[in-house]
């Protein structure tokens, strides 16, 4: 298991992307791999992973724990926990803010996913969206292998998790 902590820019749209570097242009073709959503996360096709954010903005503090297998959800420090399955074709993510004009130096290398190309399983522990606060660890990722599965809400607390 490796957790890393990172500073995430963003410049609009209250997002954080989870890219896999061999294949992060599949949001394109949808019909290889249909999108779905479980309200915080919106997985928009093949290796391309949406994470909503409290702020709209800025930088974002994060937490991403790369295991290889189920790390434990922490249900007990975060107000809202989903999950949902994510198909990785070259086993190489990174996660990088939404920005208006791309900035490699901006892209946050993950550890690699073991056993490489697959389907994993993220889950995603937020808290203080209502407040669009940024503390650190408010914004937590897991991502280990996992066979597919139906996208899932471990807990919710929150209003804004409603409206999505």
């Amino acid at each position: 298991m490796h957790t890393m902590r990172m500073d995430v820019e963003v410049e609009d749209c209250g997002r954080v992307y989870l890219l896999d570097r061999g294949d992060y242009g599949a949001a394109d073709r949808k019909e290889e791999s249909p999108a779905h959503s479980i309200g915080l996360i919106e997985i928009e096709g093949r290796g391309t992973a949406s994470l909503r954010i409290g702020p709209q903005w800025g930088t974002i503090p994060f937490t991403v724990t790369v295991s290889d297998r189920d790390p434990g959800a922490d249900l007990d420090g975060y107000e809202d926990v989903v999950e949902i399955s994510f198909e990785s074709p070259s086993g190489d993510v990174f996660l990088v803010g939404w920005l208006m004009d791309w900035d490699d130096e901006k892209a946050h290398n993950l550890s690699p996913l073991l056993p490489g190309p697959g389907t994993y399983r993220l889950r995603y522990h937020l808290r203080g969206m209502e407040e669009e606060r940024c503390w650190t660890d408010d914004h937590y990722l897991q991502v280990w292998p996992a066979s597919q599965h139906d996208p899932a809400i471990l807990k919710t607390e929150g209003e804004i998790f409603r409206r999505f």
